[in-house]
Order: C-alpha cells, then sequence, then structure tokens
C-alpha cells in the first residue's frame, strides 16, 4: 500500500489540492481493489466520521478524471475503483459471486490488442473483460456424511 507521502505527492502532481477526503479515498481503494462506492465511502468513514456520501462520490469523480483512480464497471455490475492505473491491465470477473481480479495485458503494451477495423480511429487502449467462476464458485461441493 502507498504512504500517505505517496499519495499527497500524486495529487500535487495532478494539480489537486491535498485533502483529508482526498486522502482517505486513495486510502479507500488502495485497502480494497475494486471497491464499489459504497465499499470506498464506509471505508472513508471510519477514518472522517462527518464526511458526506456526495463528498466521497465528488472525490471518486476527481481522482478518476485526474487518472489517480480508474473507473470500470463490468456488465451488470456497479461501478468500481481501483488504484492501478495507466498500464491498460484487464479483469476477470466470476459470474457468481461477481469477485473481481487483475489480469496482466494480453501480449504486449497498450493497447495490447490490435482490433480488425479501426474505423479511423486512434486507439490506444483496449478493455478486455474474462468471465468465469473463480476457484471458491467453481469448487465442487463438499459432501458430508450421512449419519
Amino acid at each position: 500500500m502507498q504512504s500517505k507521502a505517496a499519495h499527497q505527492e500524486h495529487l500535487r502532481a495532478v494539480s489537486l489540492r491535498v485533502t483529508k477526503p482526498r486522502l482517505a479515498v486513495l486510502d479507500a481503494v488502495a485497502e480494497n481493489p475494486h471497491a464499489d462506492t459504497e465499499t470506498v465511502y464506509r471505508t472513508v468513514r471510519d477514518t472522517l466520521p462527518v464526511v458526506s456520501r456526495q463528498a466521497v462520490y465528488d472525490v471518486l469523480a476527481a481522482l478518476t478524471t485526474s487518472g489517480l483512480l480508474r473507473r470500470i464497471q463490468p456488465s451488470g455490475s456497479v461501478a468500481r475503483y481501483e488504484t492501478r492505473v495507466g498500464d491498460n491491465h484487464h479483469h476477470v470477473v466470476c459470474r457468481s459471486c461477481g469477485v473481481i481480479a487483475d489480469v496482466d495485458c494480453a501480449v504486449g503494451e497498450a493497447p495490447c490488442l490490435d482490433a480488425s477495423e479501426s474505423h479511423g480511429f486512434s486507439i490506444d487502449e483496449a478493455e478486455v473483460v474474462y468471465w468465469g467462476l473463480c476457484p471458491r464458485c467453481s469448487a465442487p461441493p463438499i459432501s458430508r456424511p450421512r449419519s
């Protein structure tokens, strides 16, 4: 996990003021990769009990816009946030429990994949979501002896 000093440095590097709510949100997301907004809010409230839900939403938006956080939203899921930015990594999502894990870039550097047709776009990023069952959800049920 990054230190408070590192978070302060990152905020200044993107011309954002260093505030307690911003530091608390960065800490919350760093502690809870792929956290949804409610998890971030509850975690921030543990350290800053007076922070409002709207303040957390505003901080998440500012940190995402500035590039300090990445917002992902797999199909059928609420928005989630992570501090791993800038490397064009992908995600794997469990169809059963919804757990999300990082998957490194498919091959090479961004955009990691070549589109069959660019339609004139200058493509600089690819986003892939792999779907399946996590080890816990795909494990066969444990049979219990009958008594």
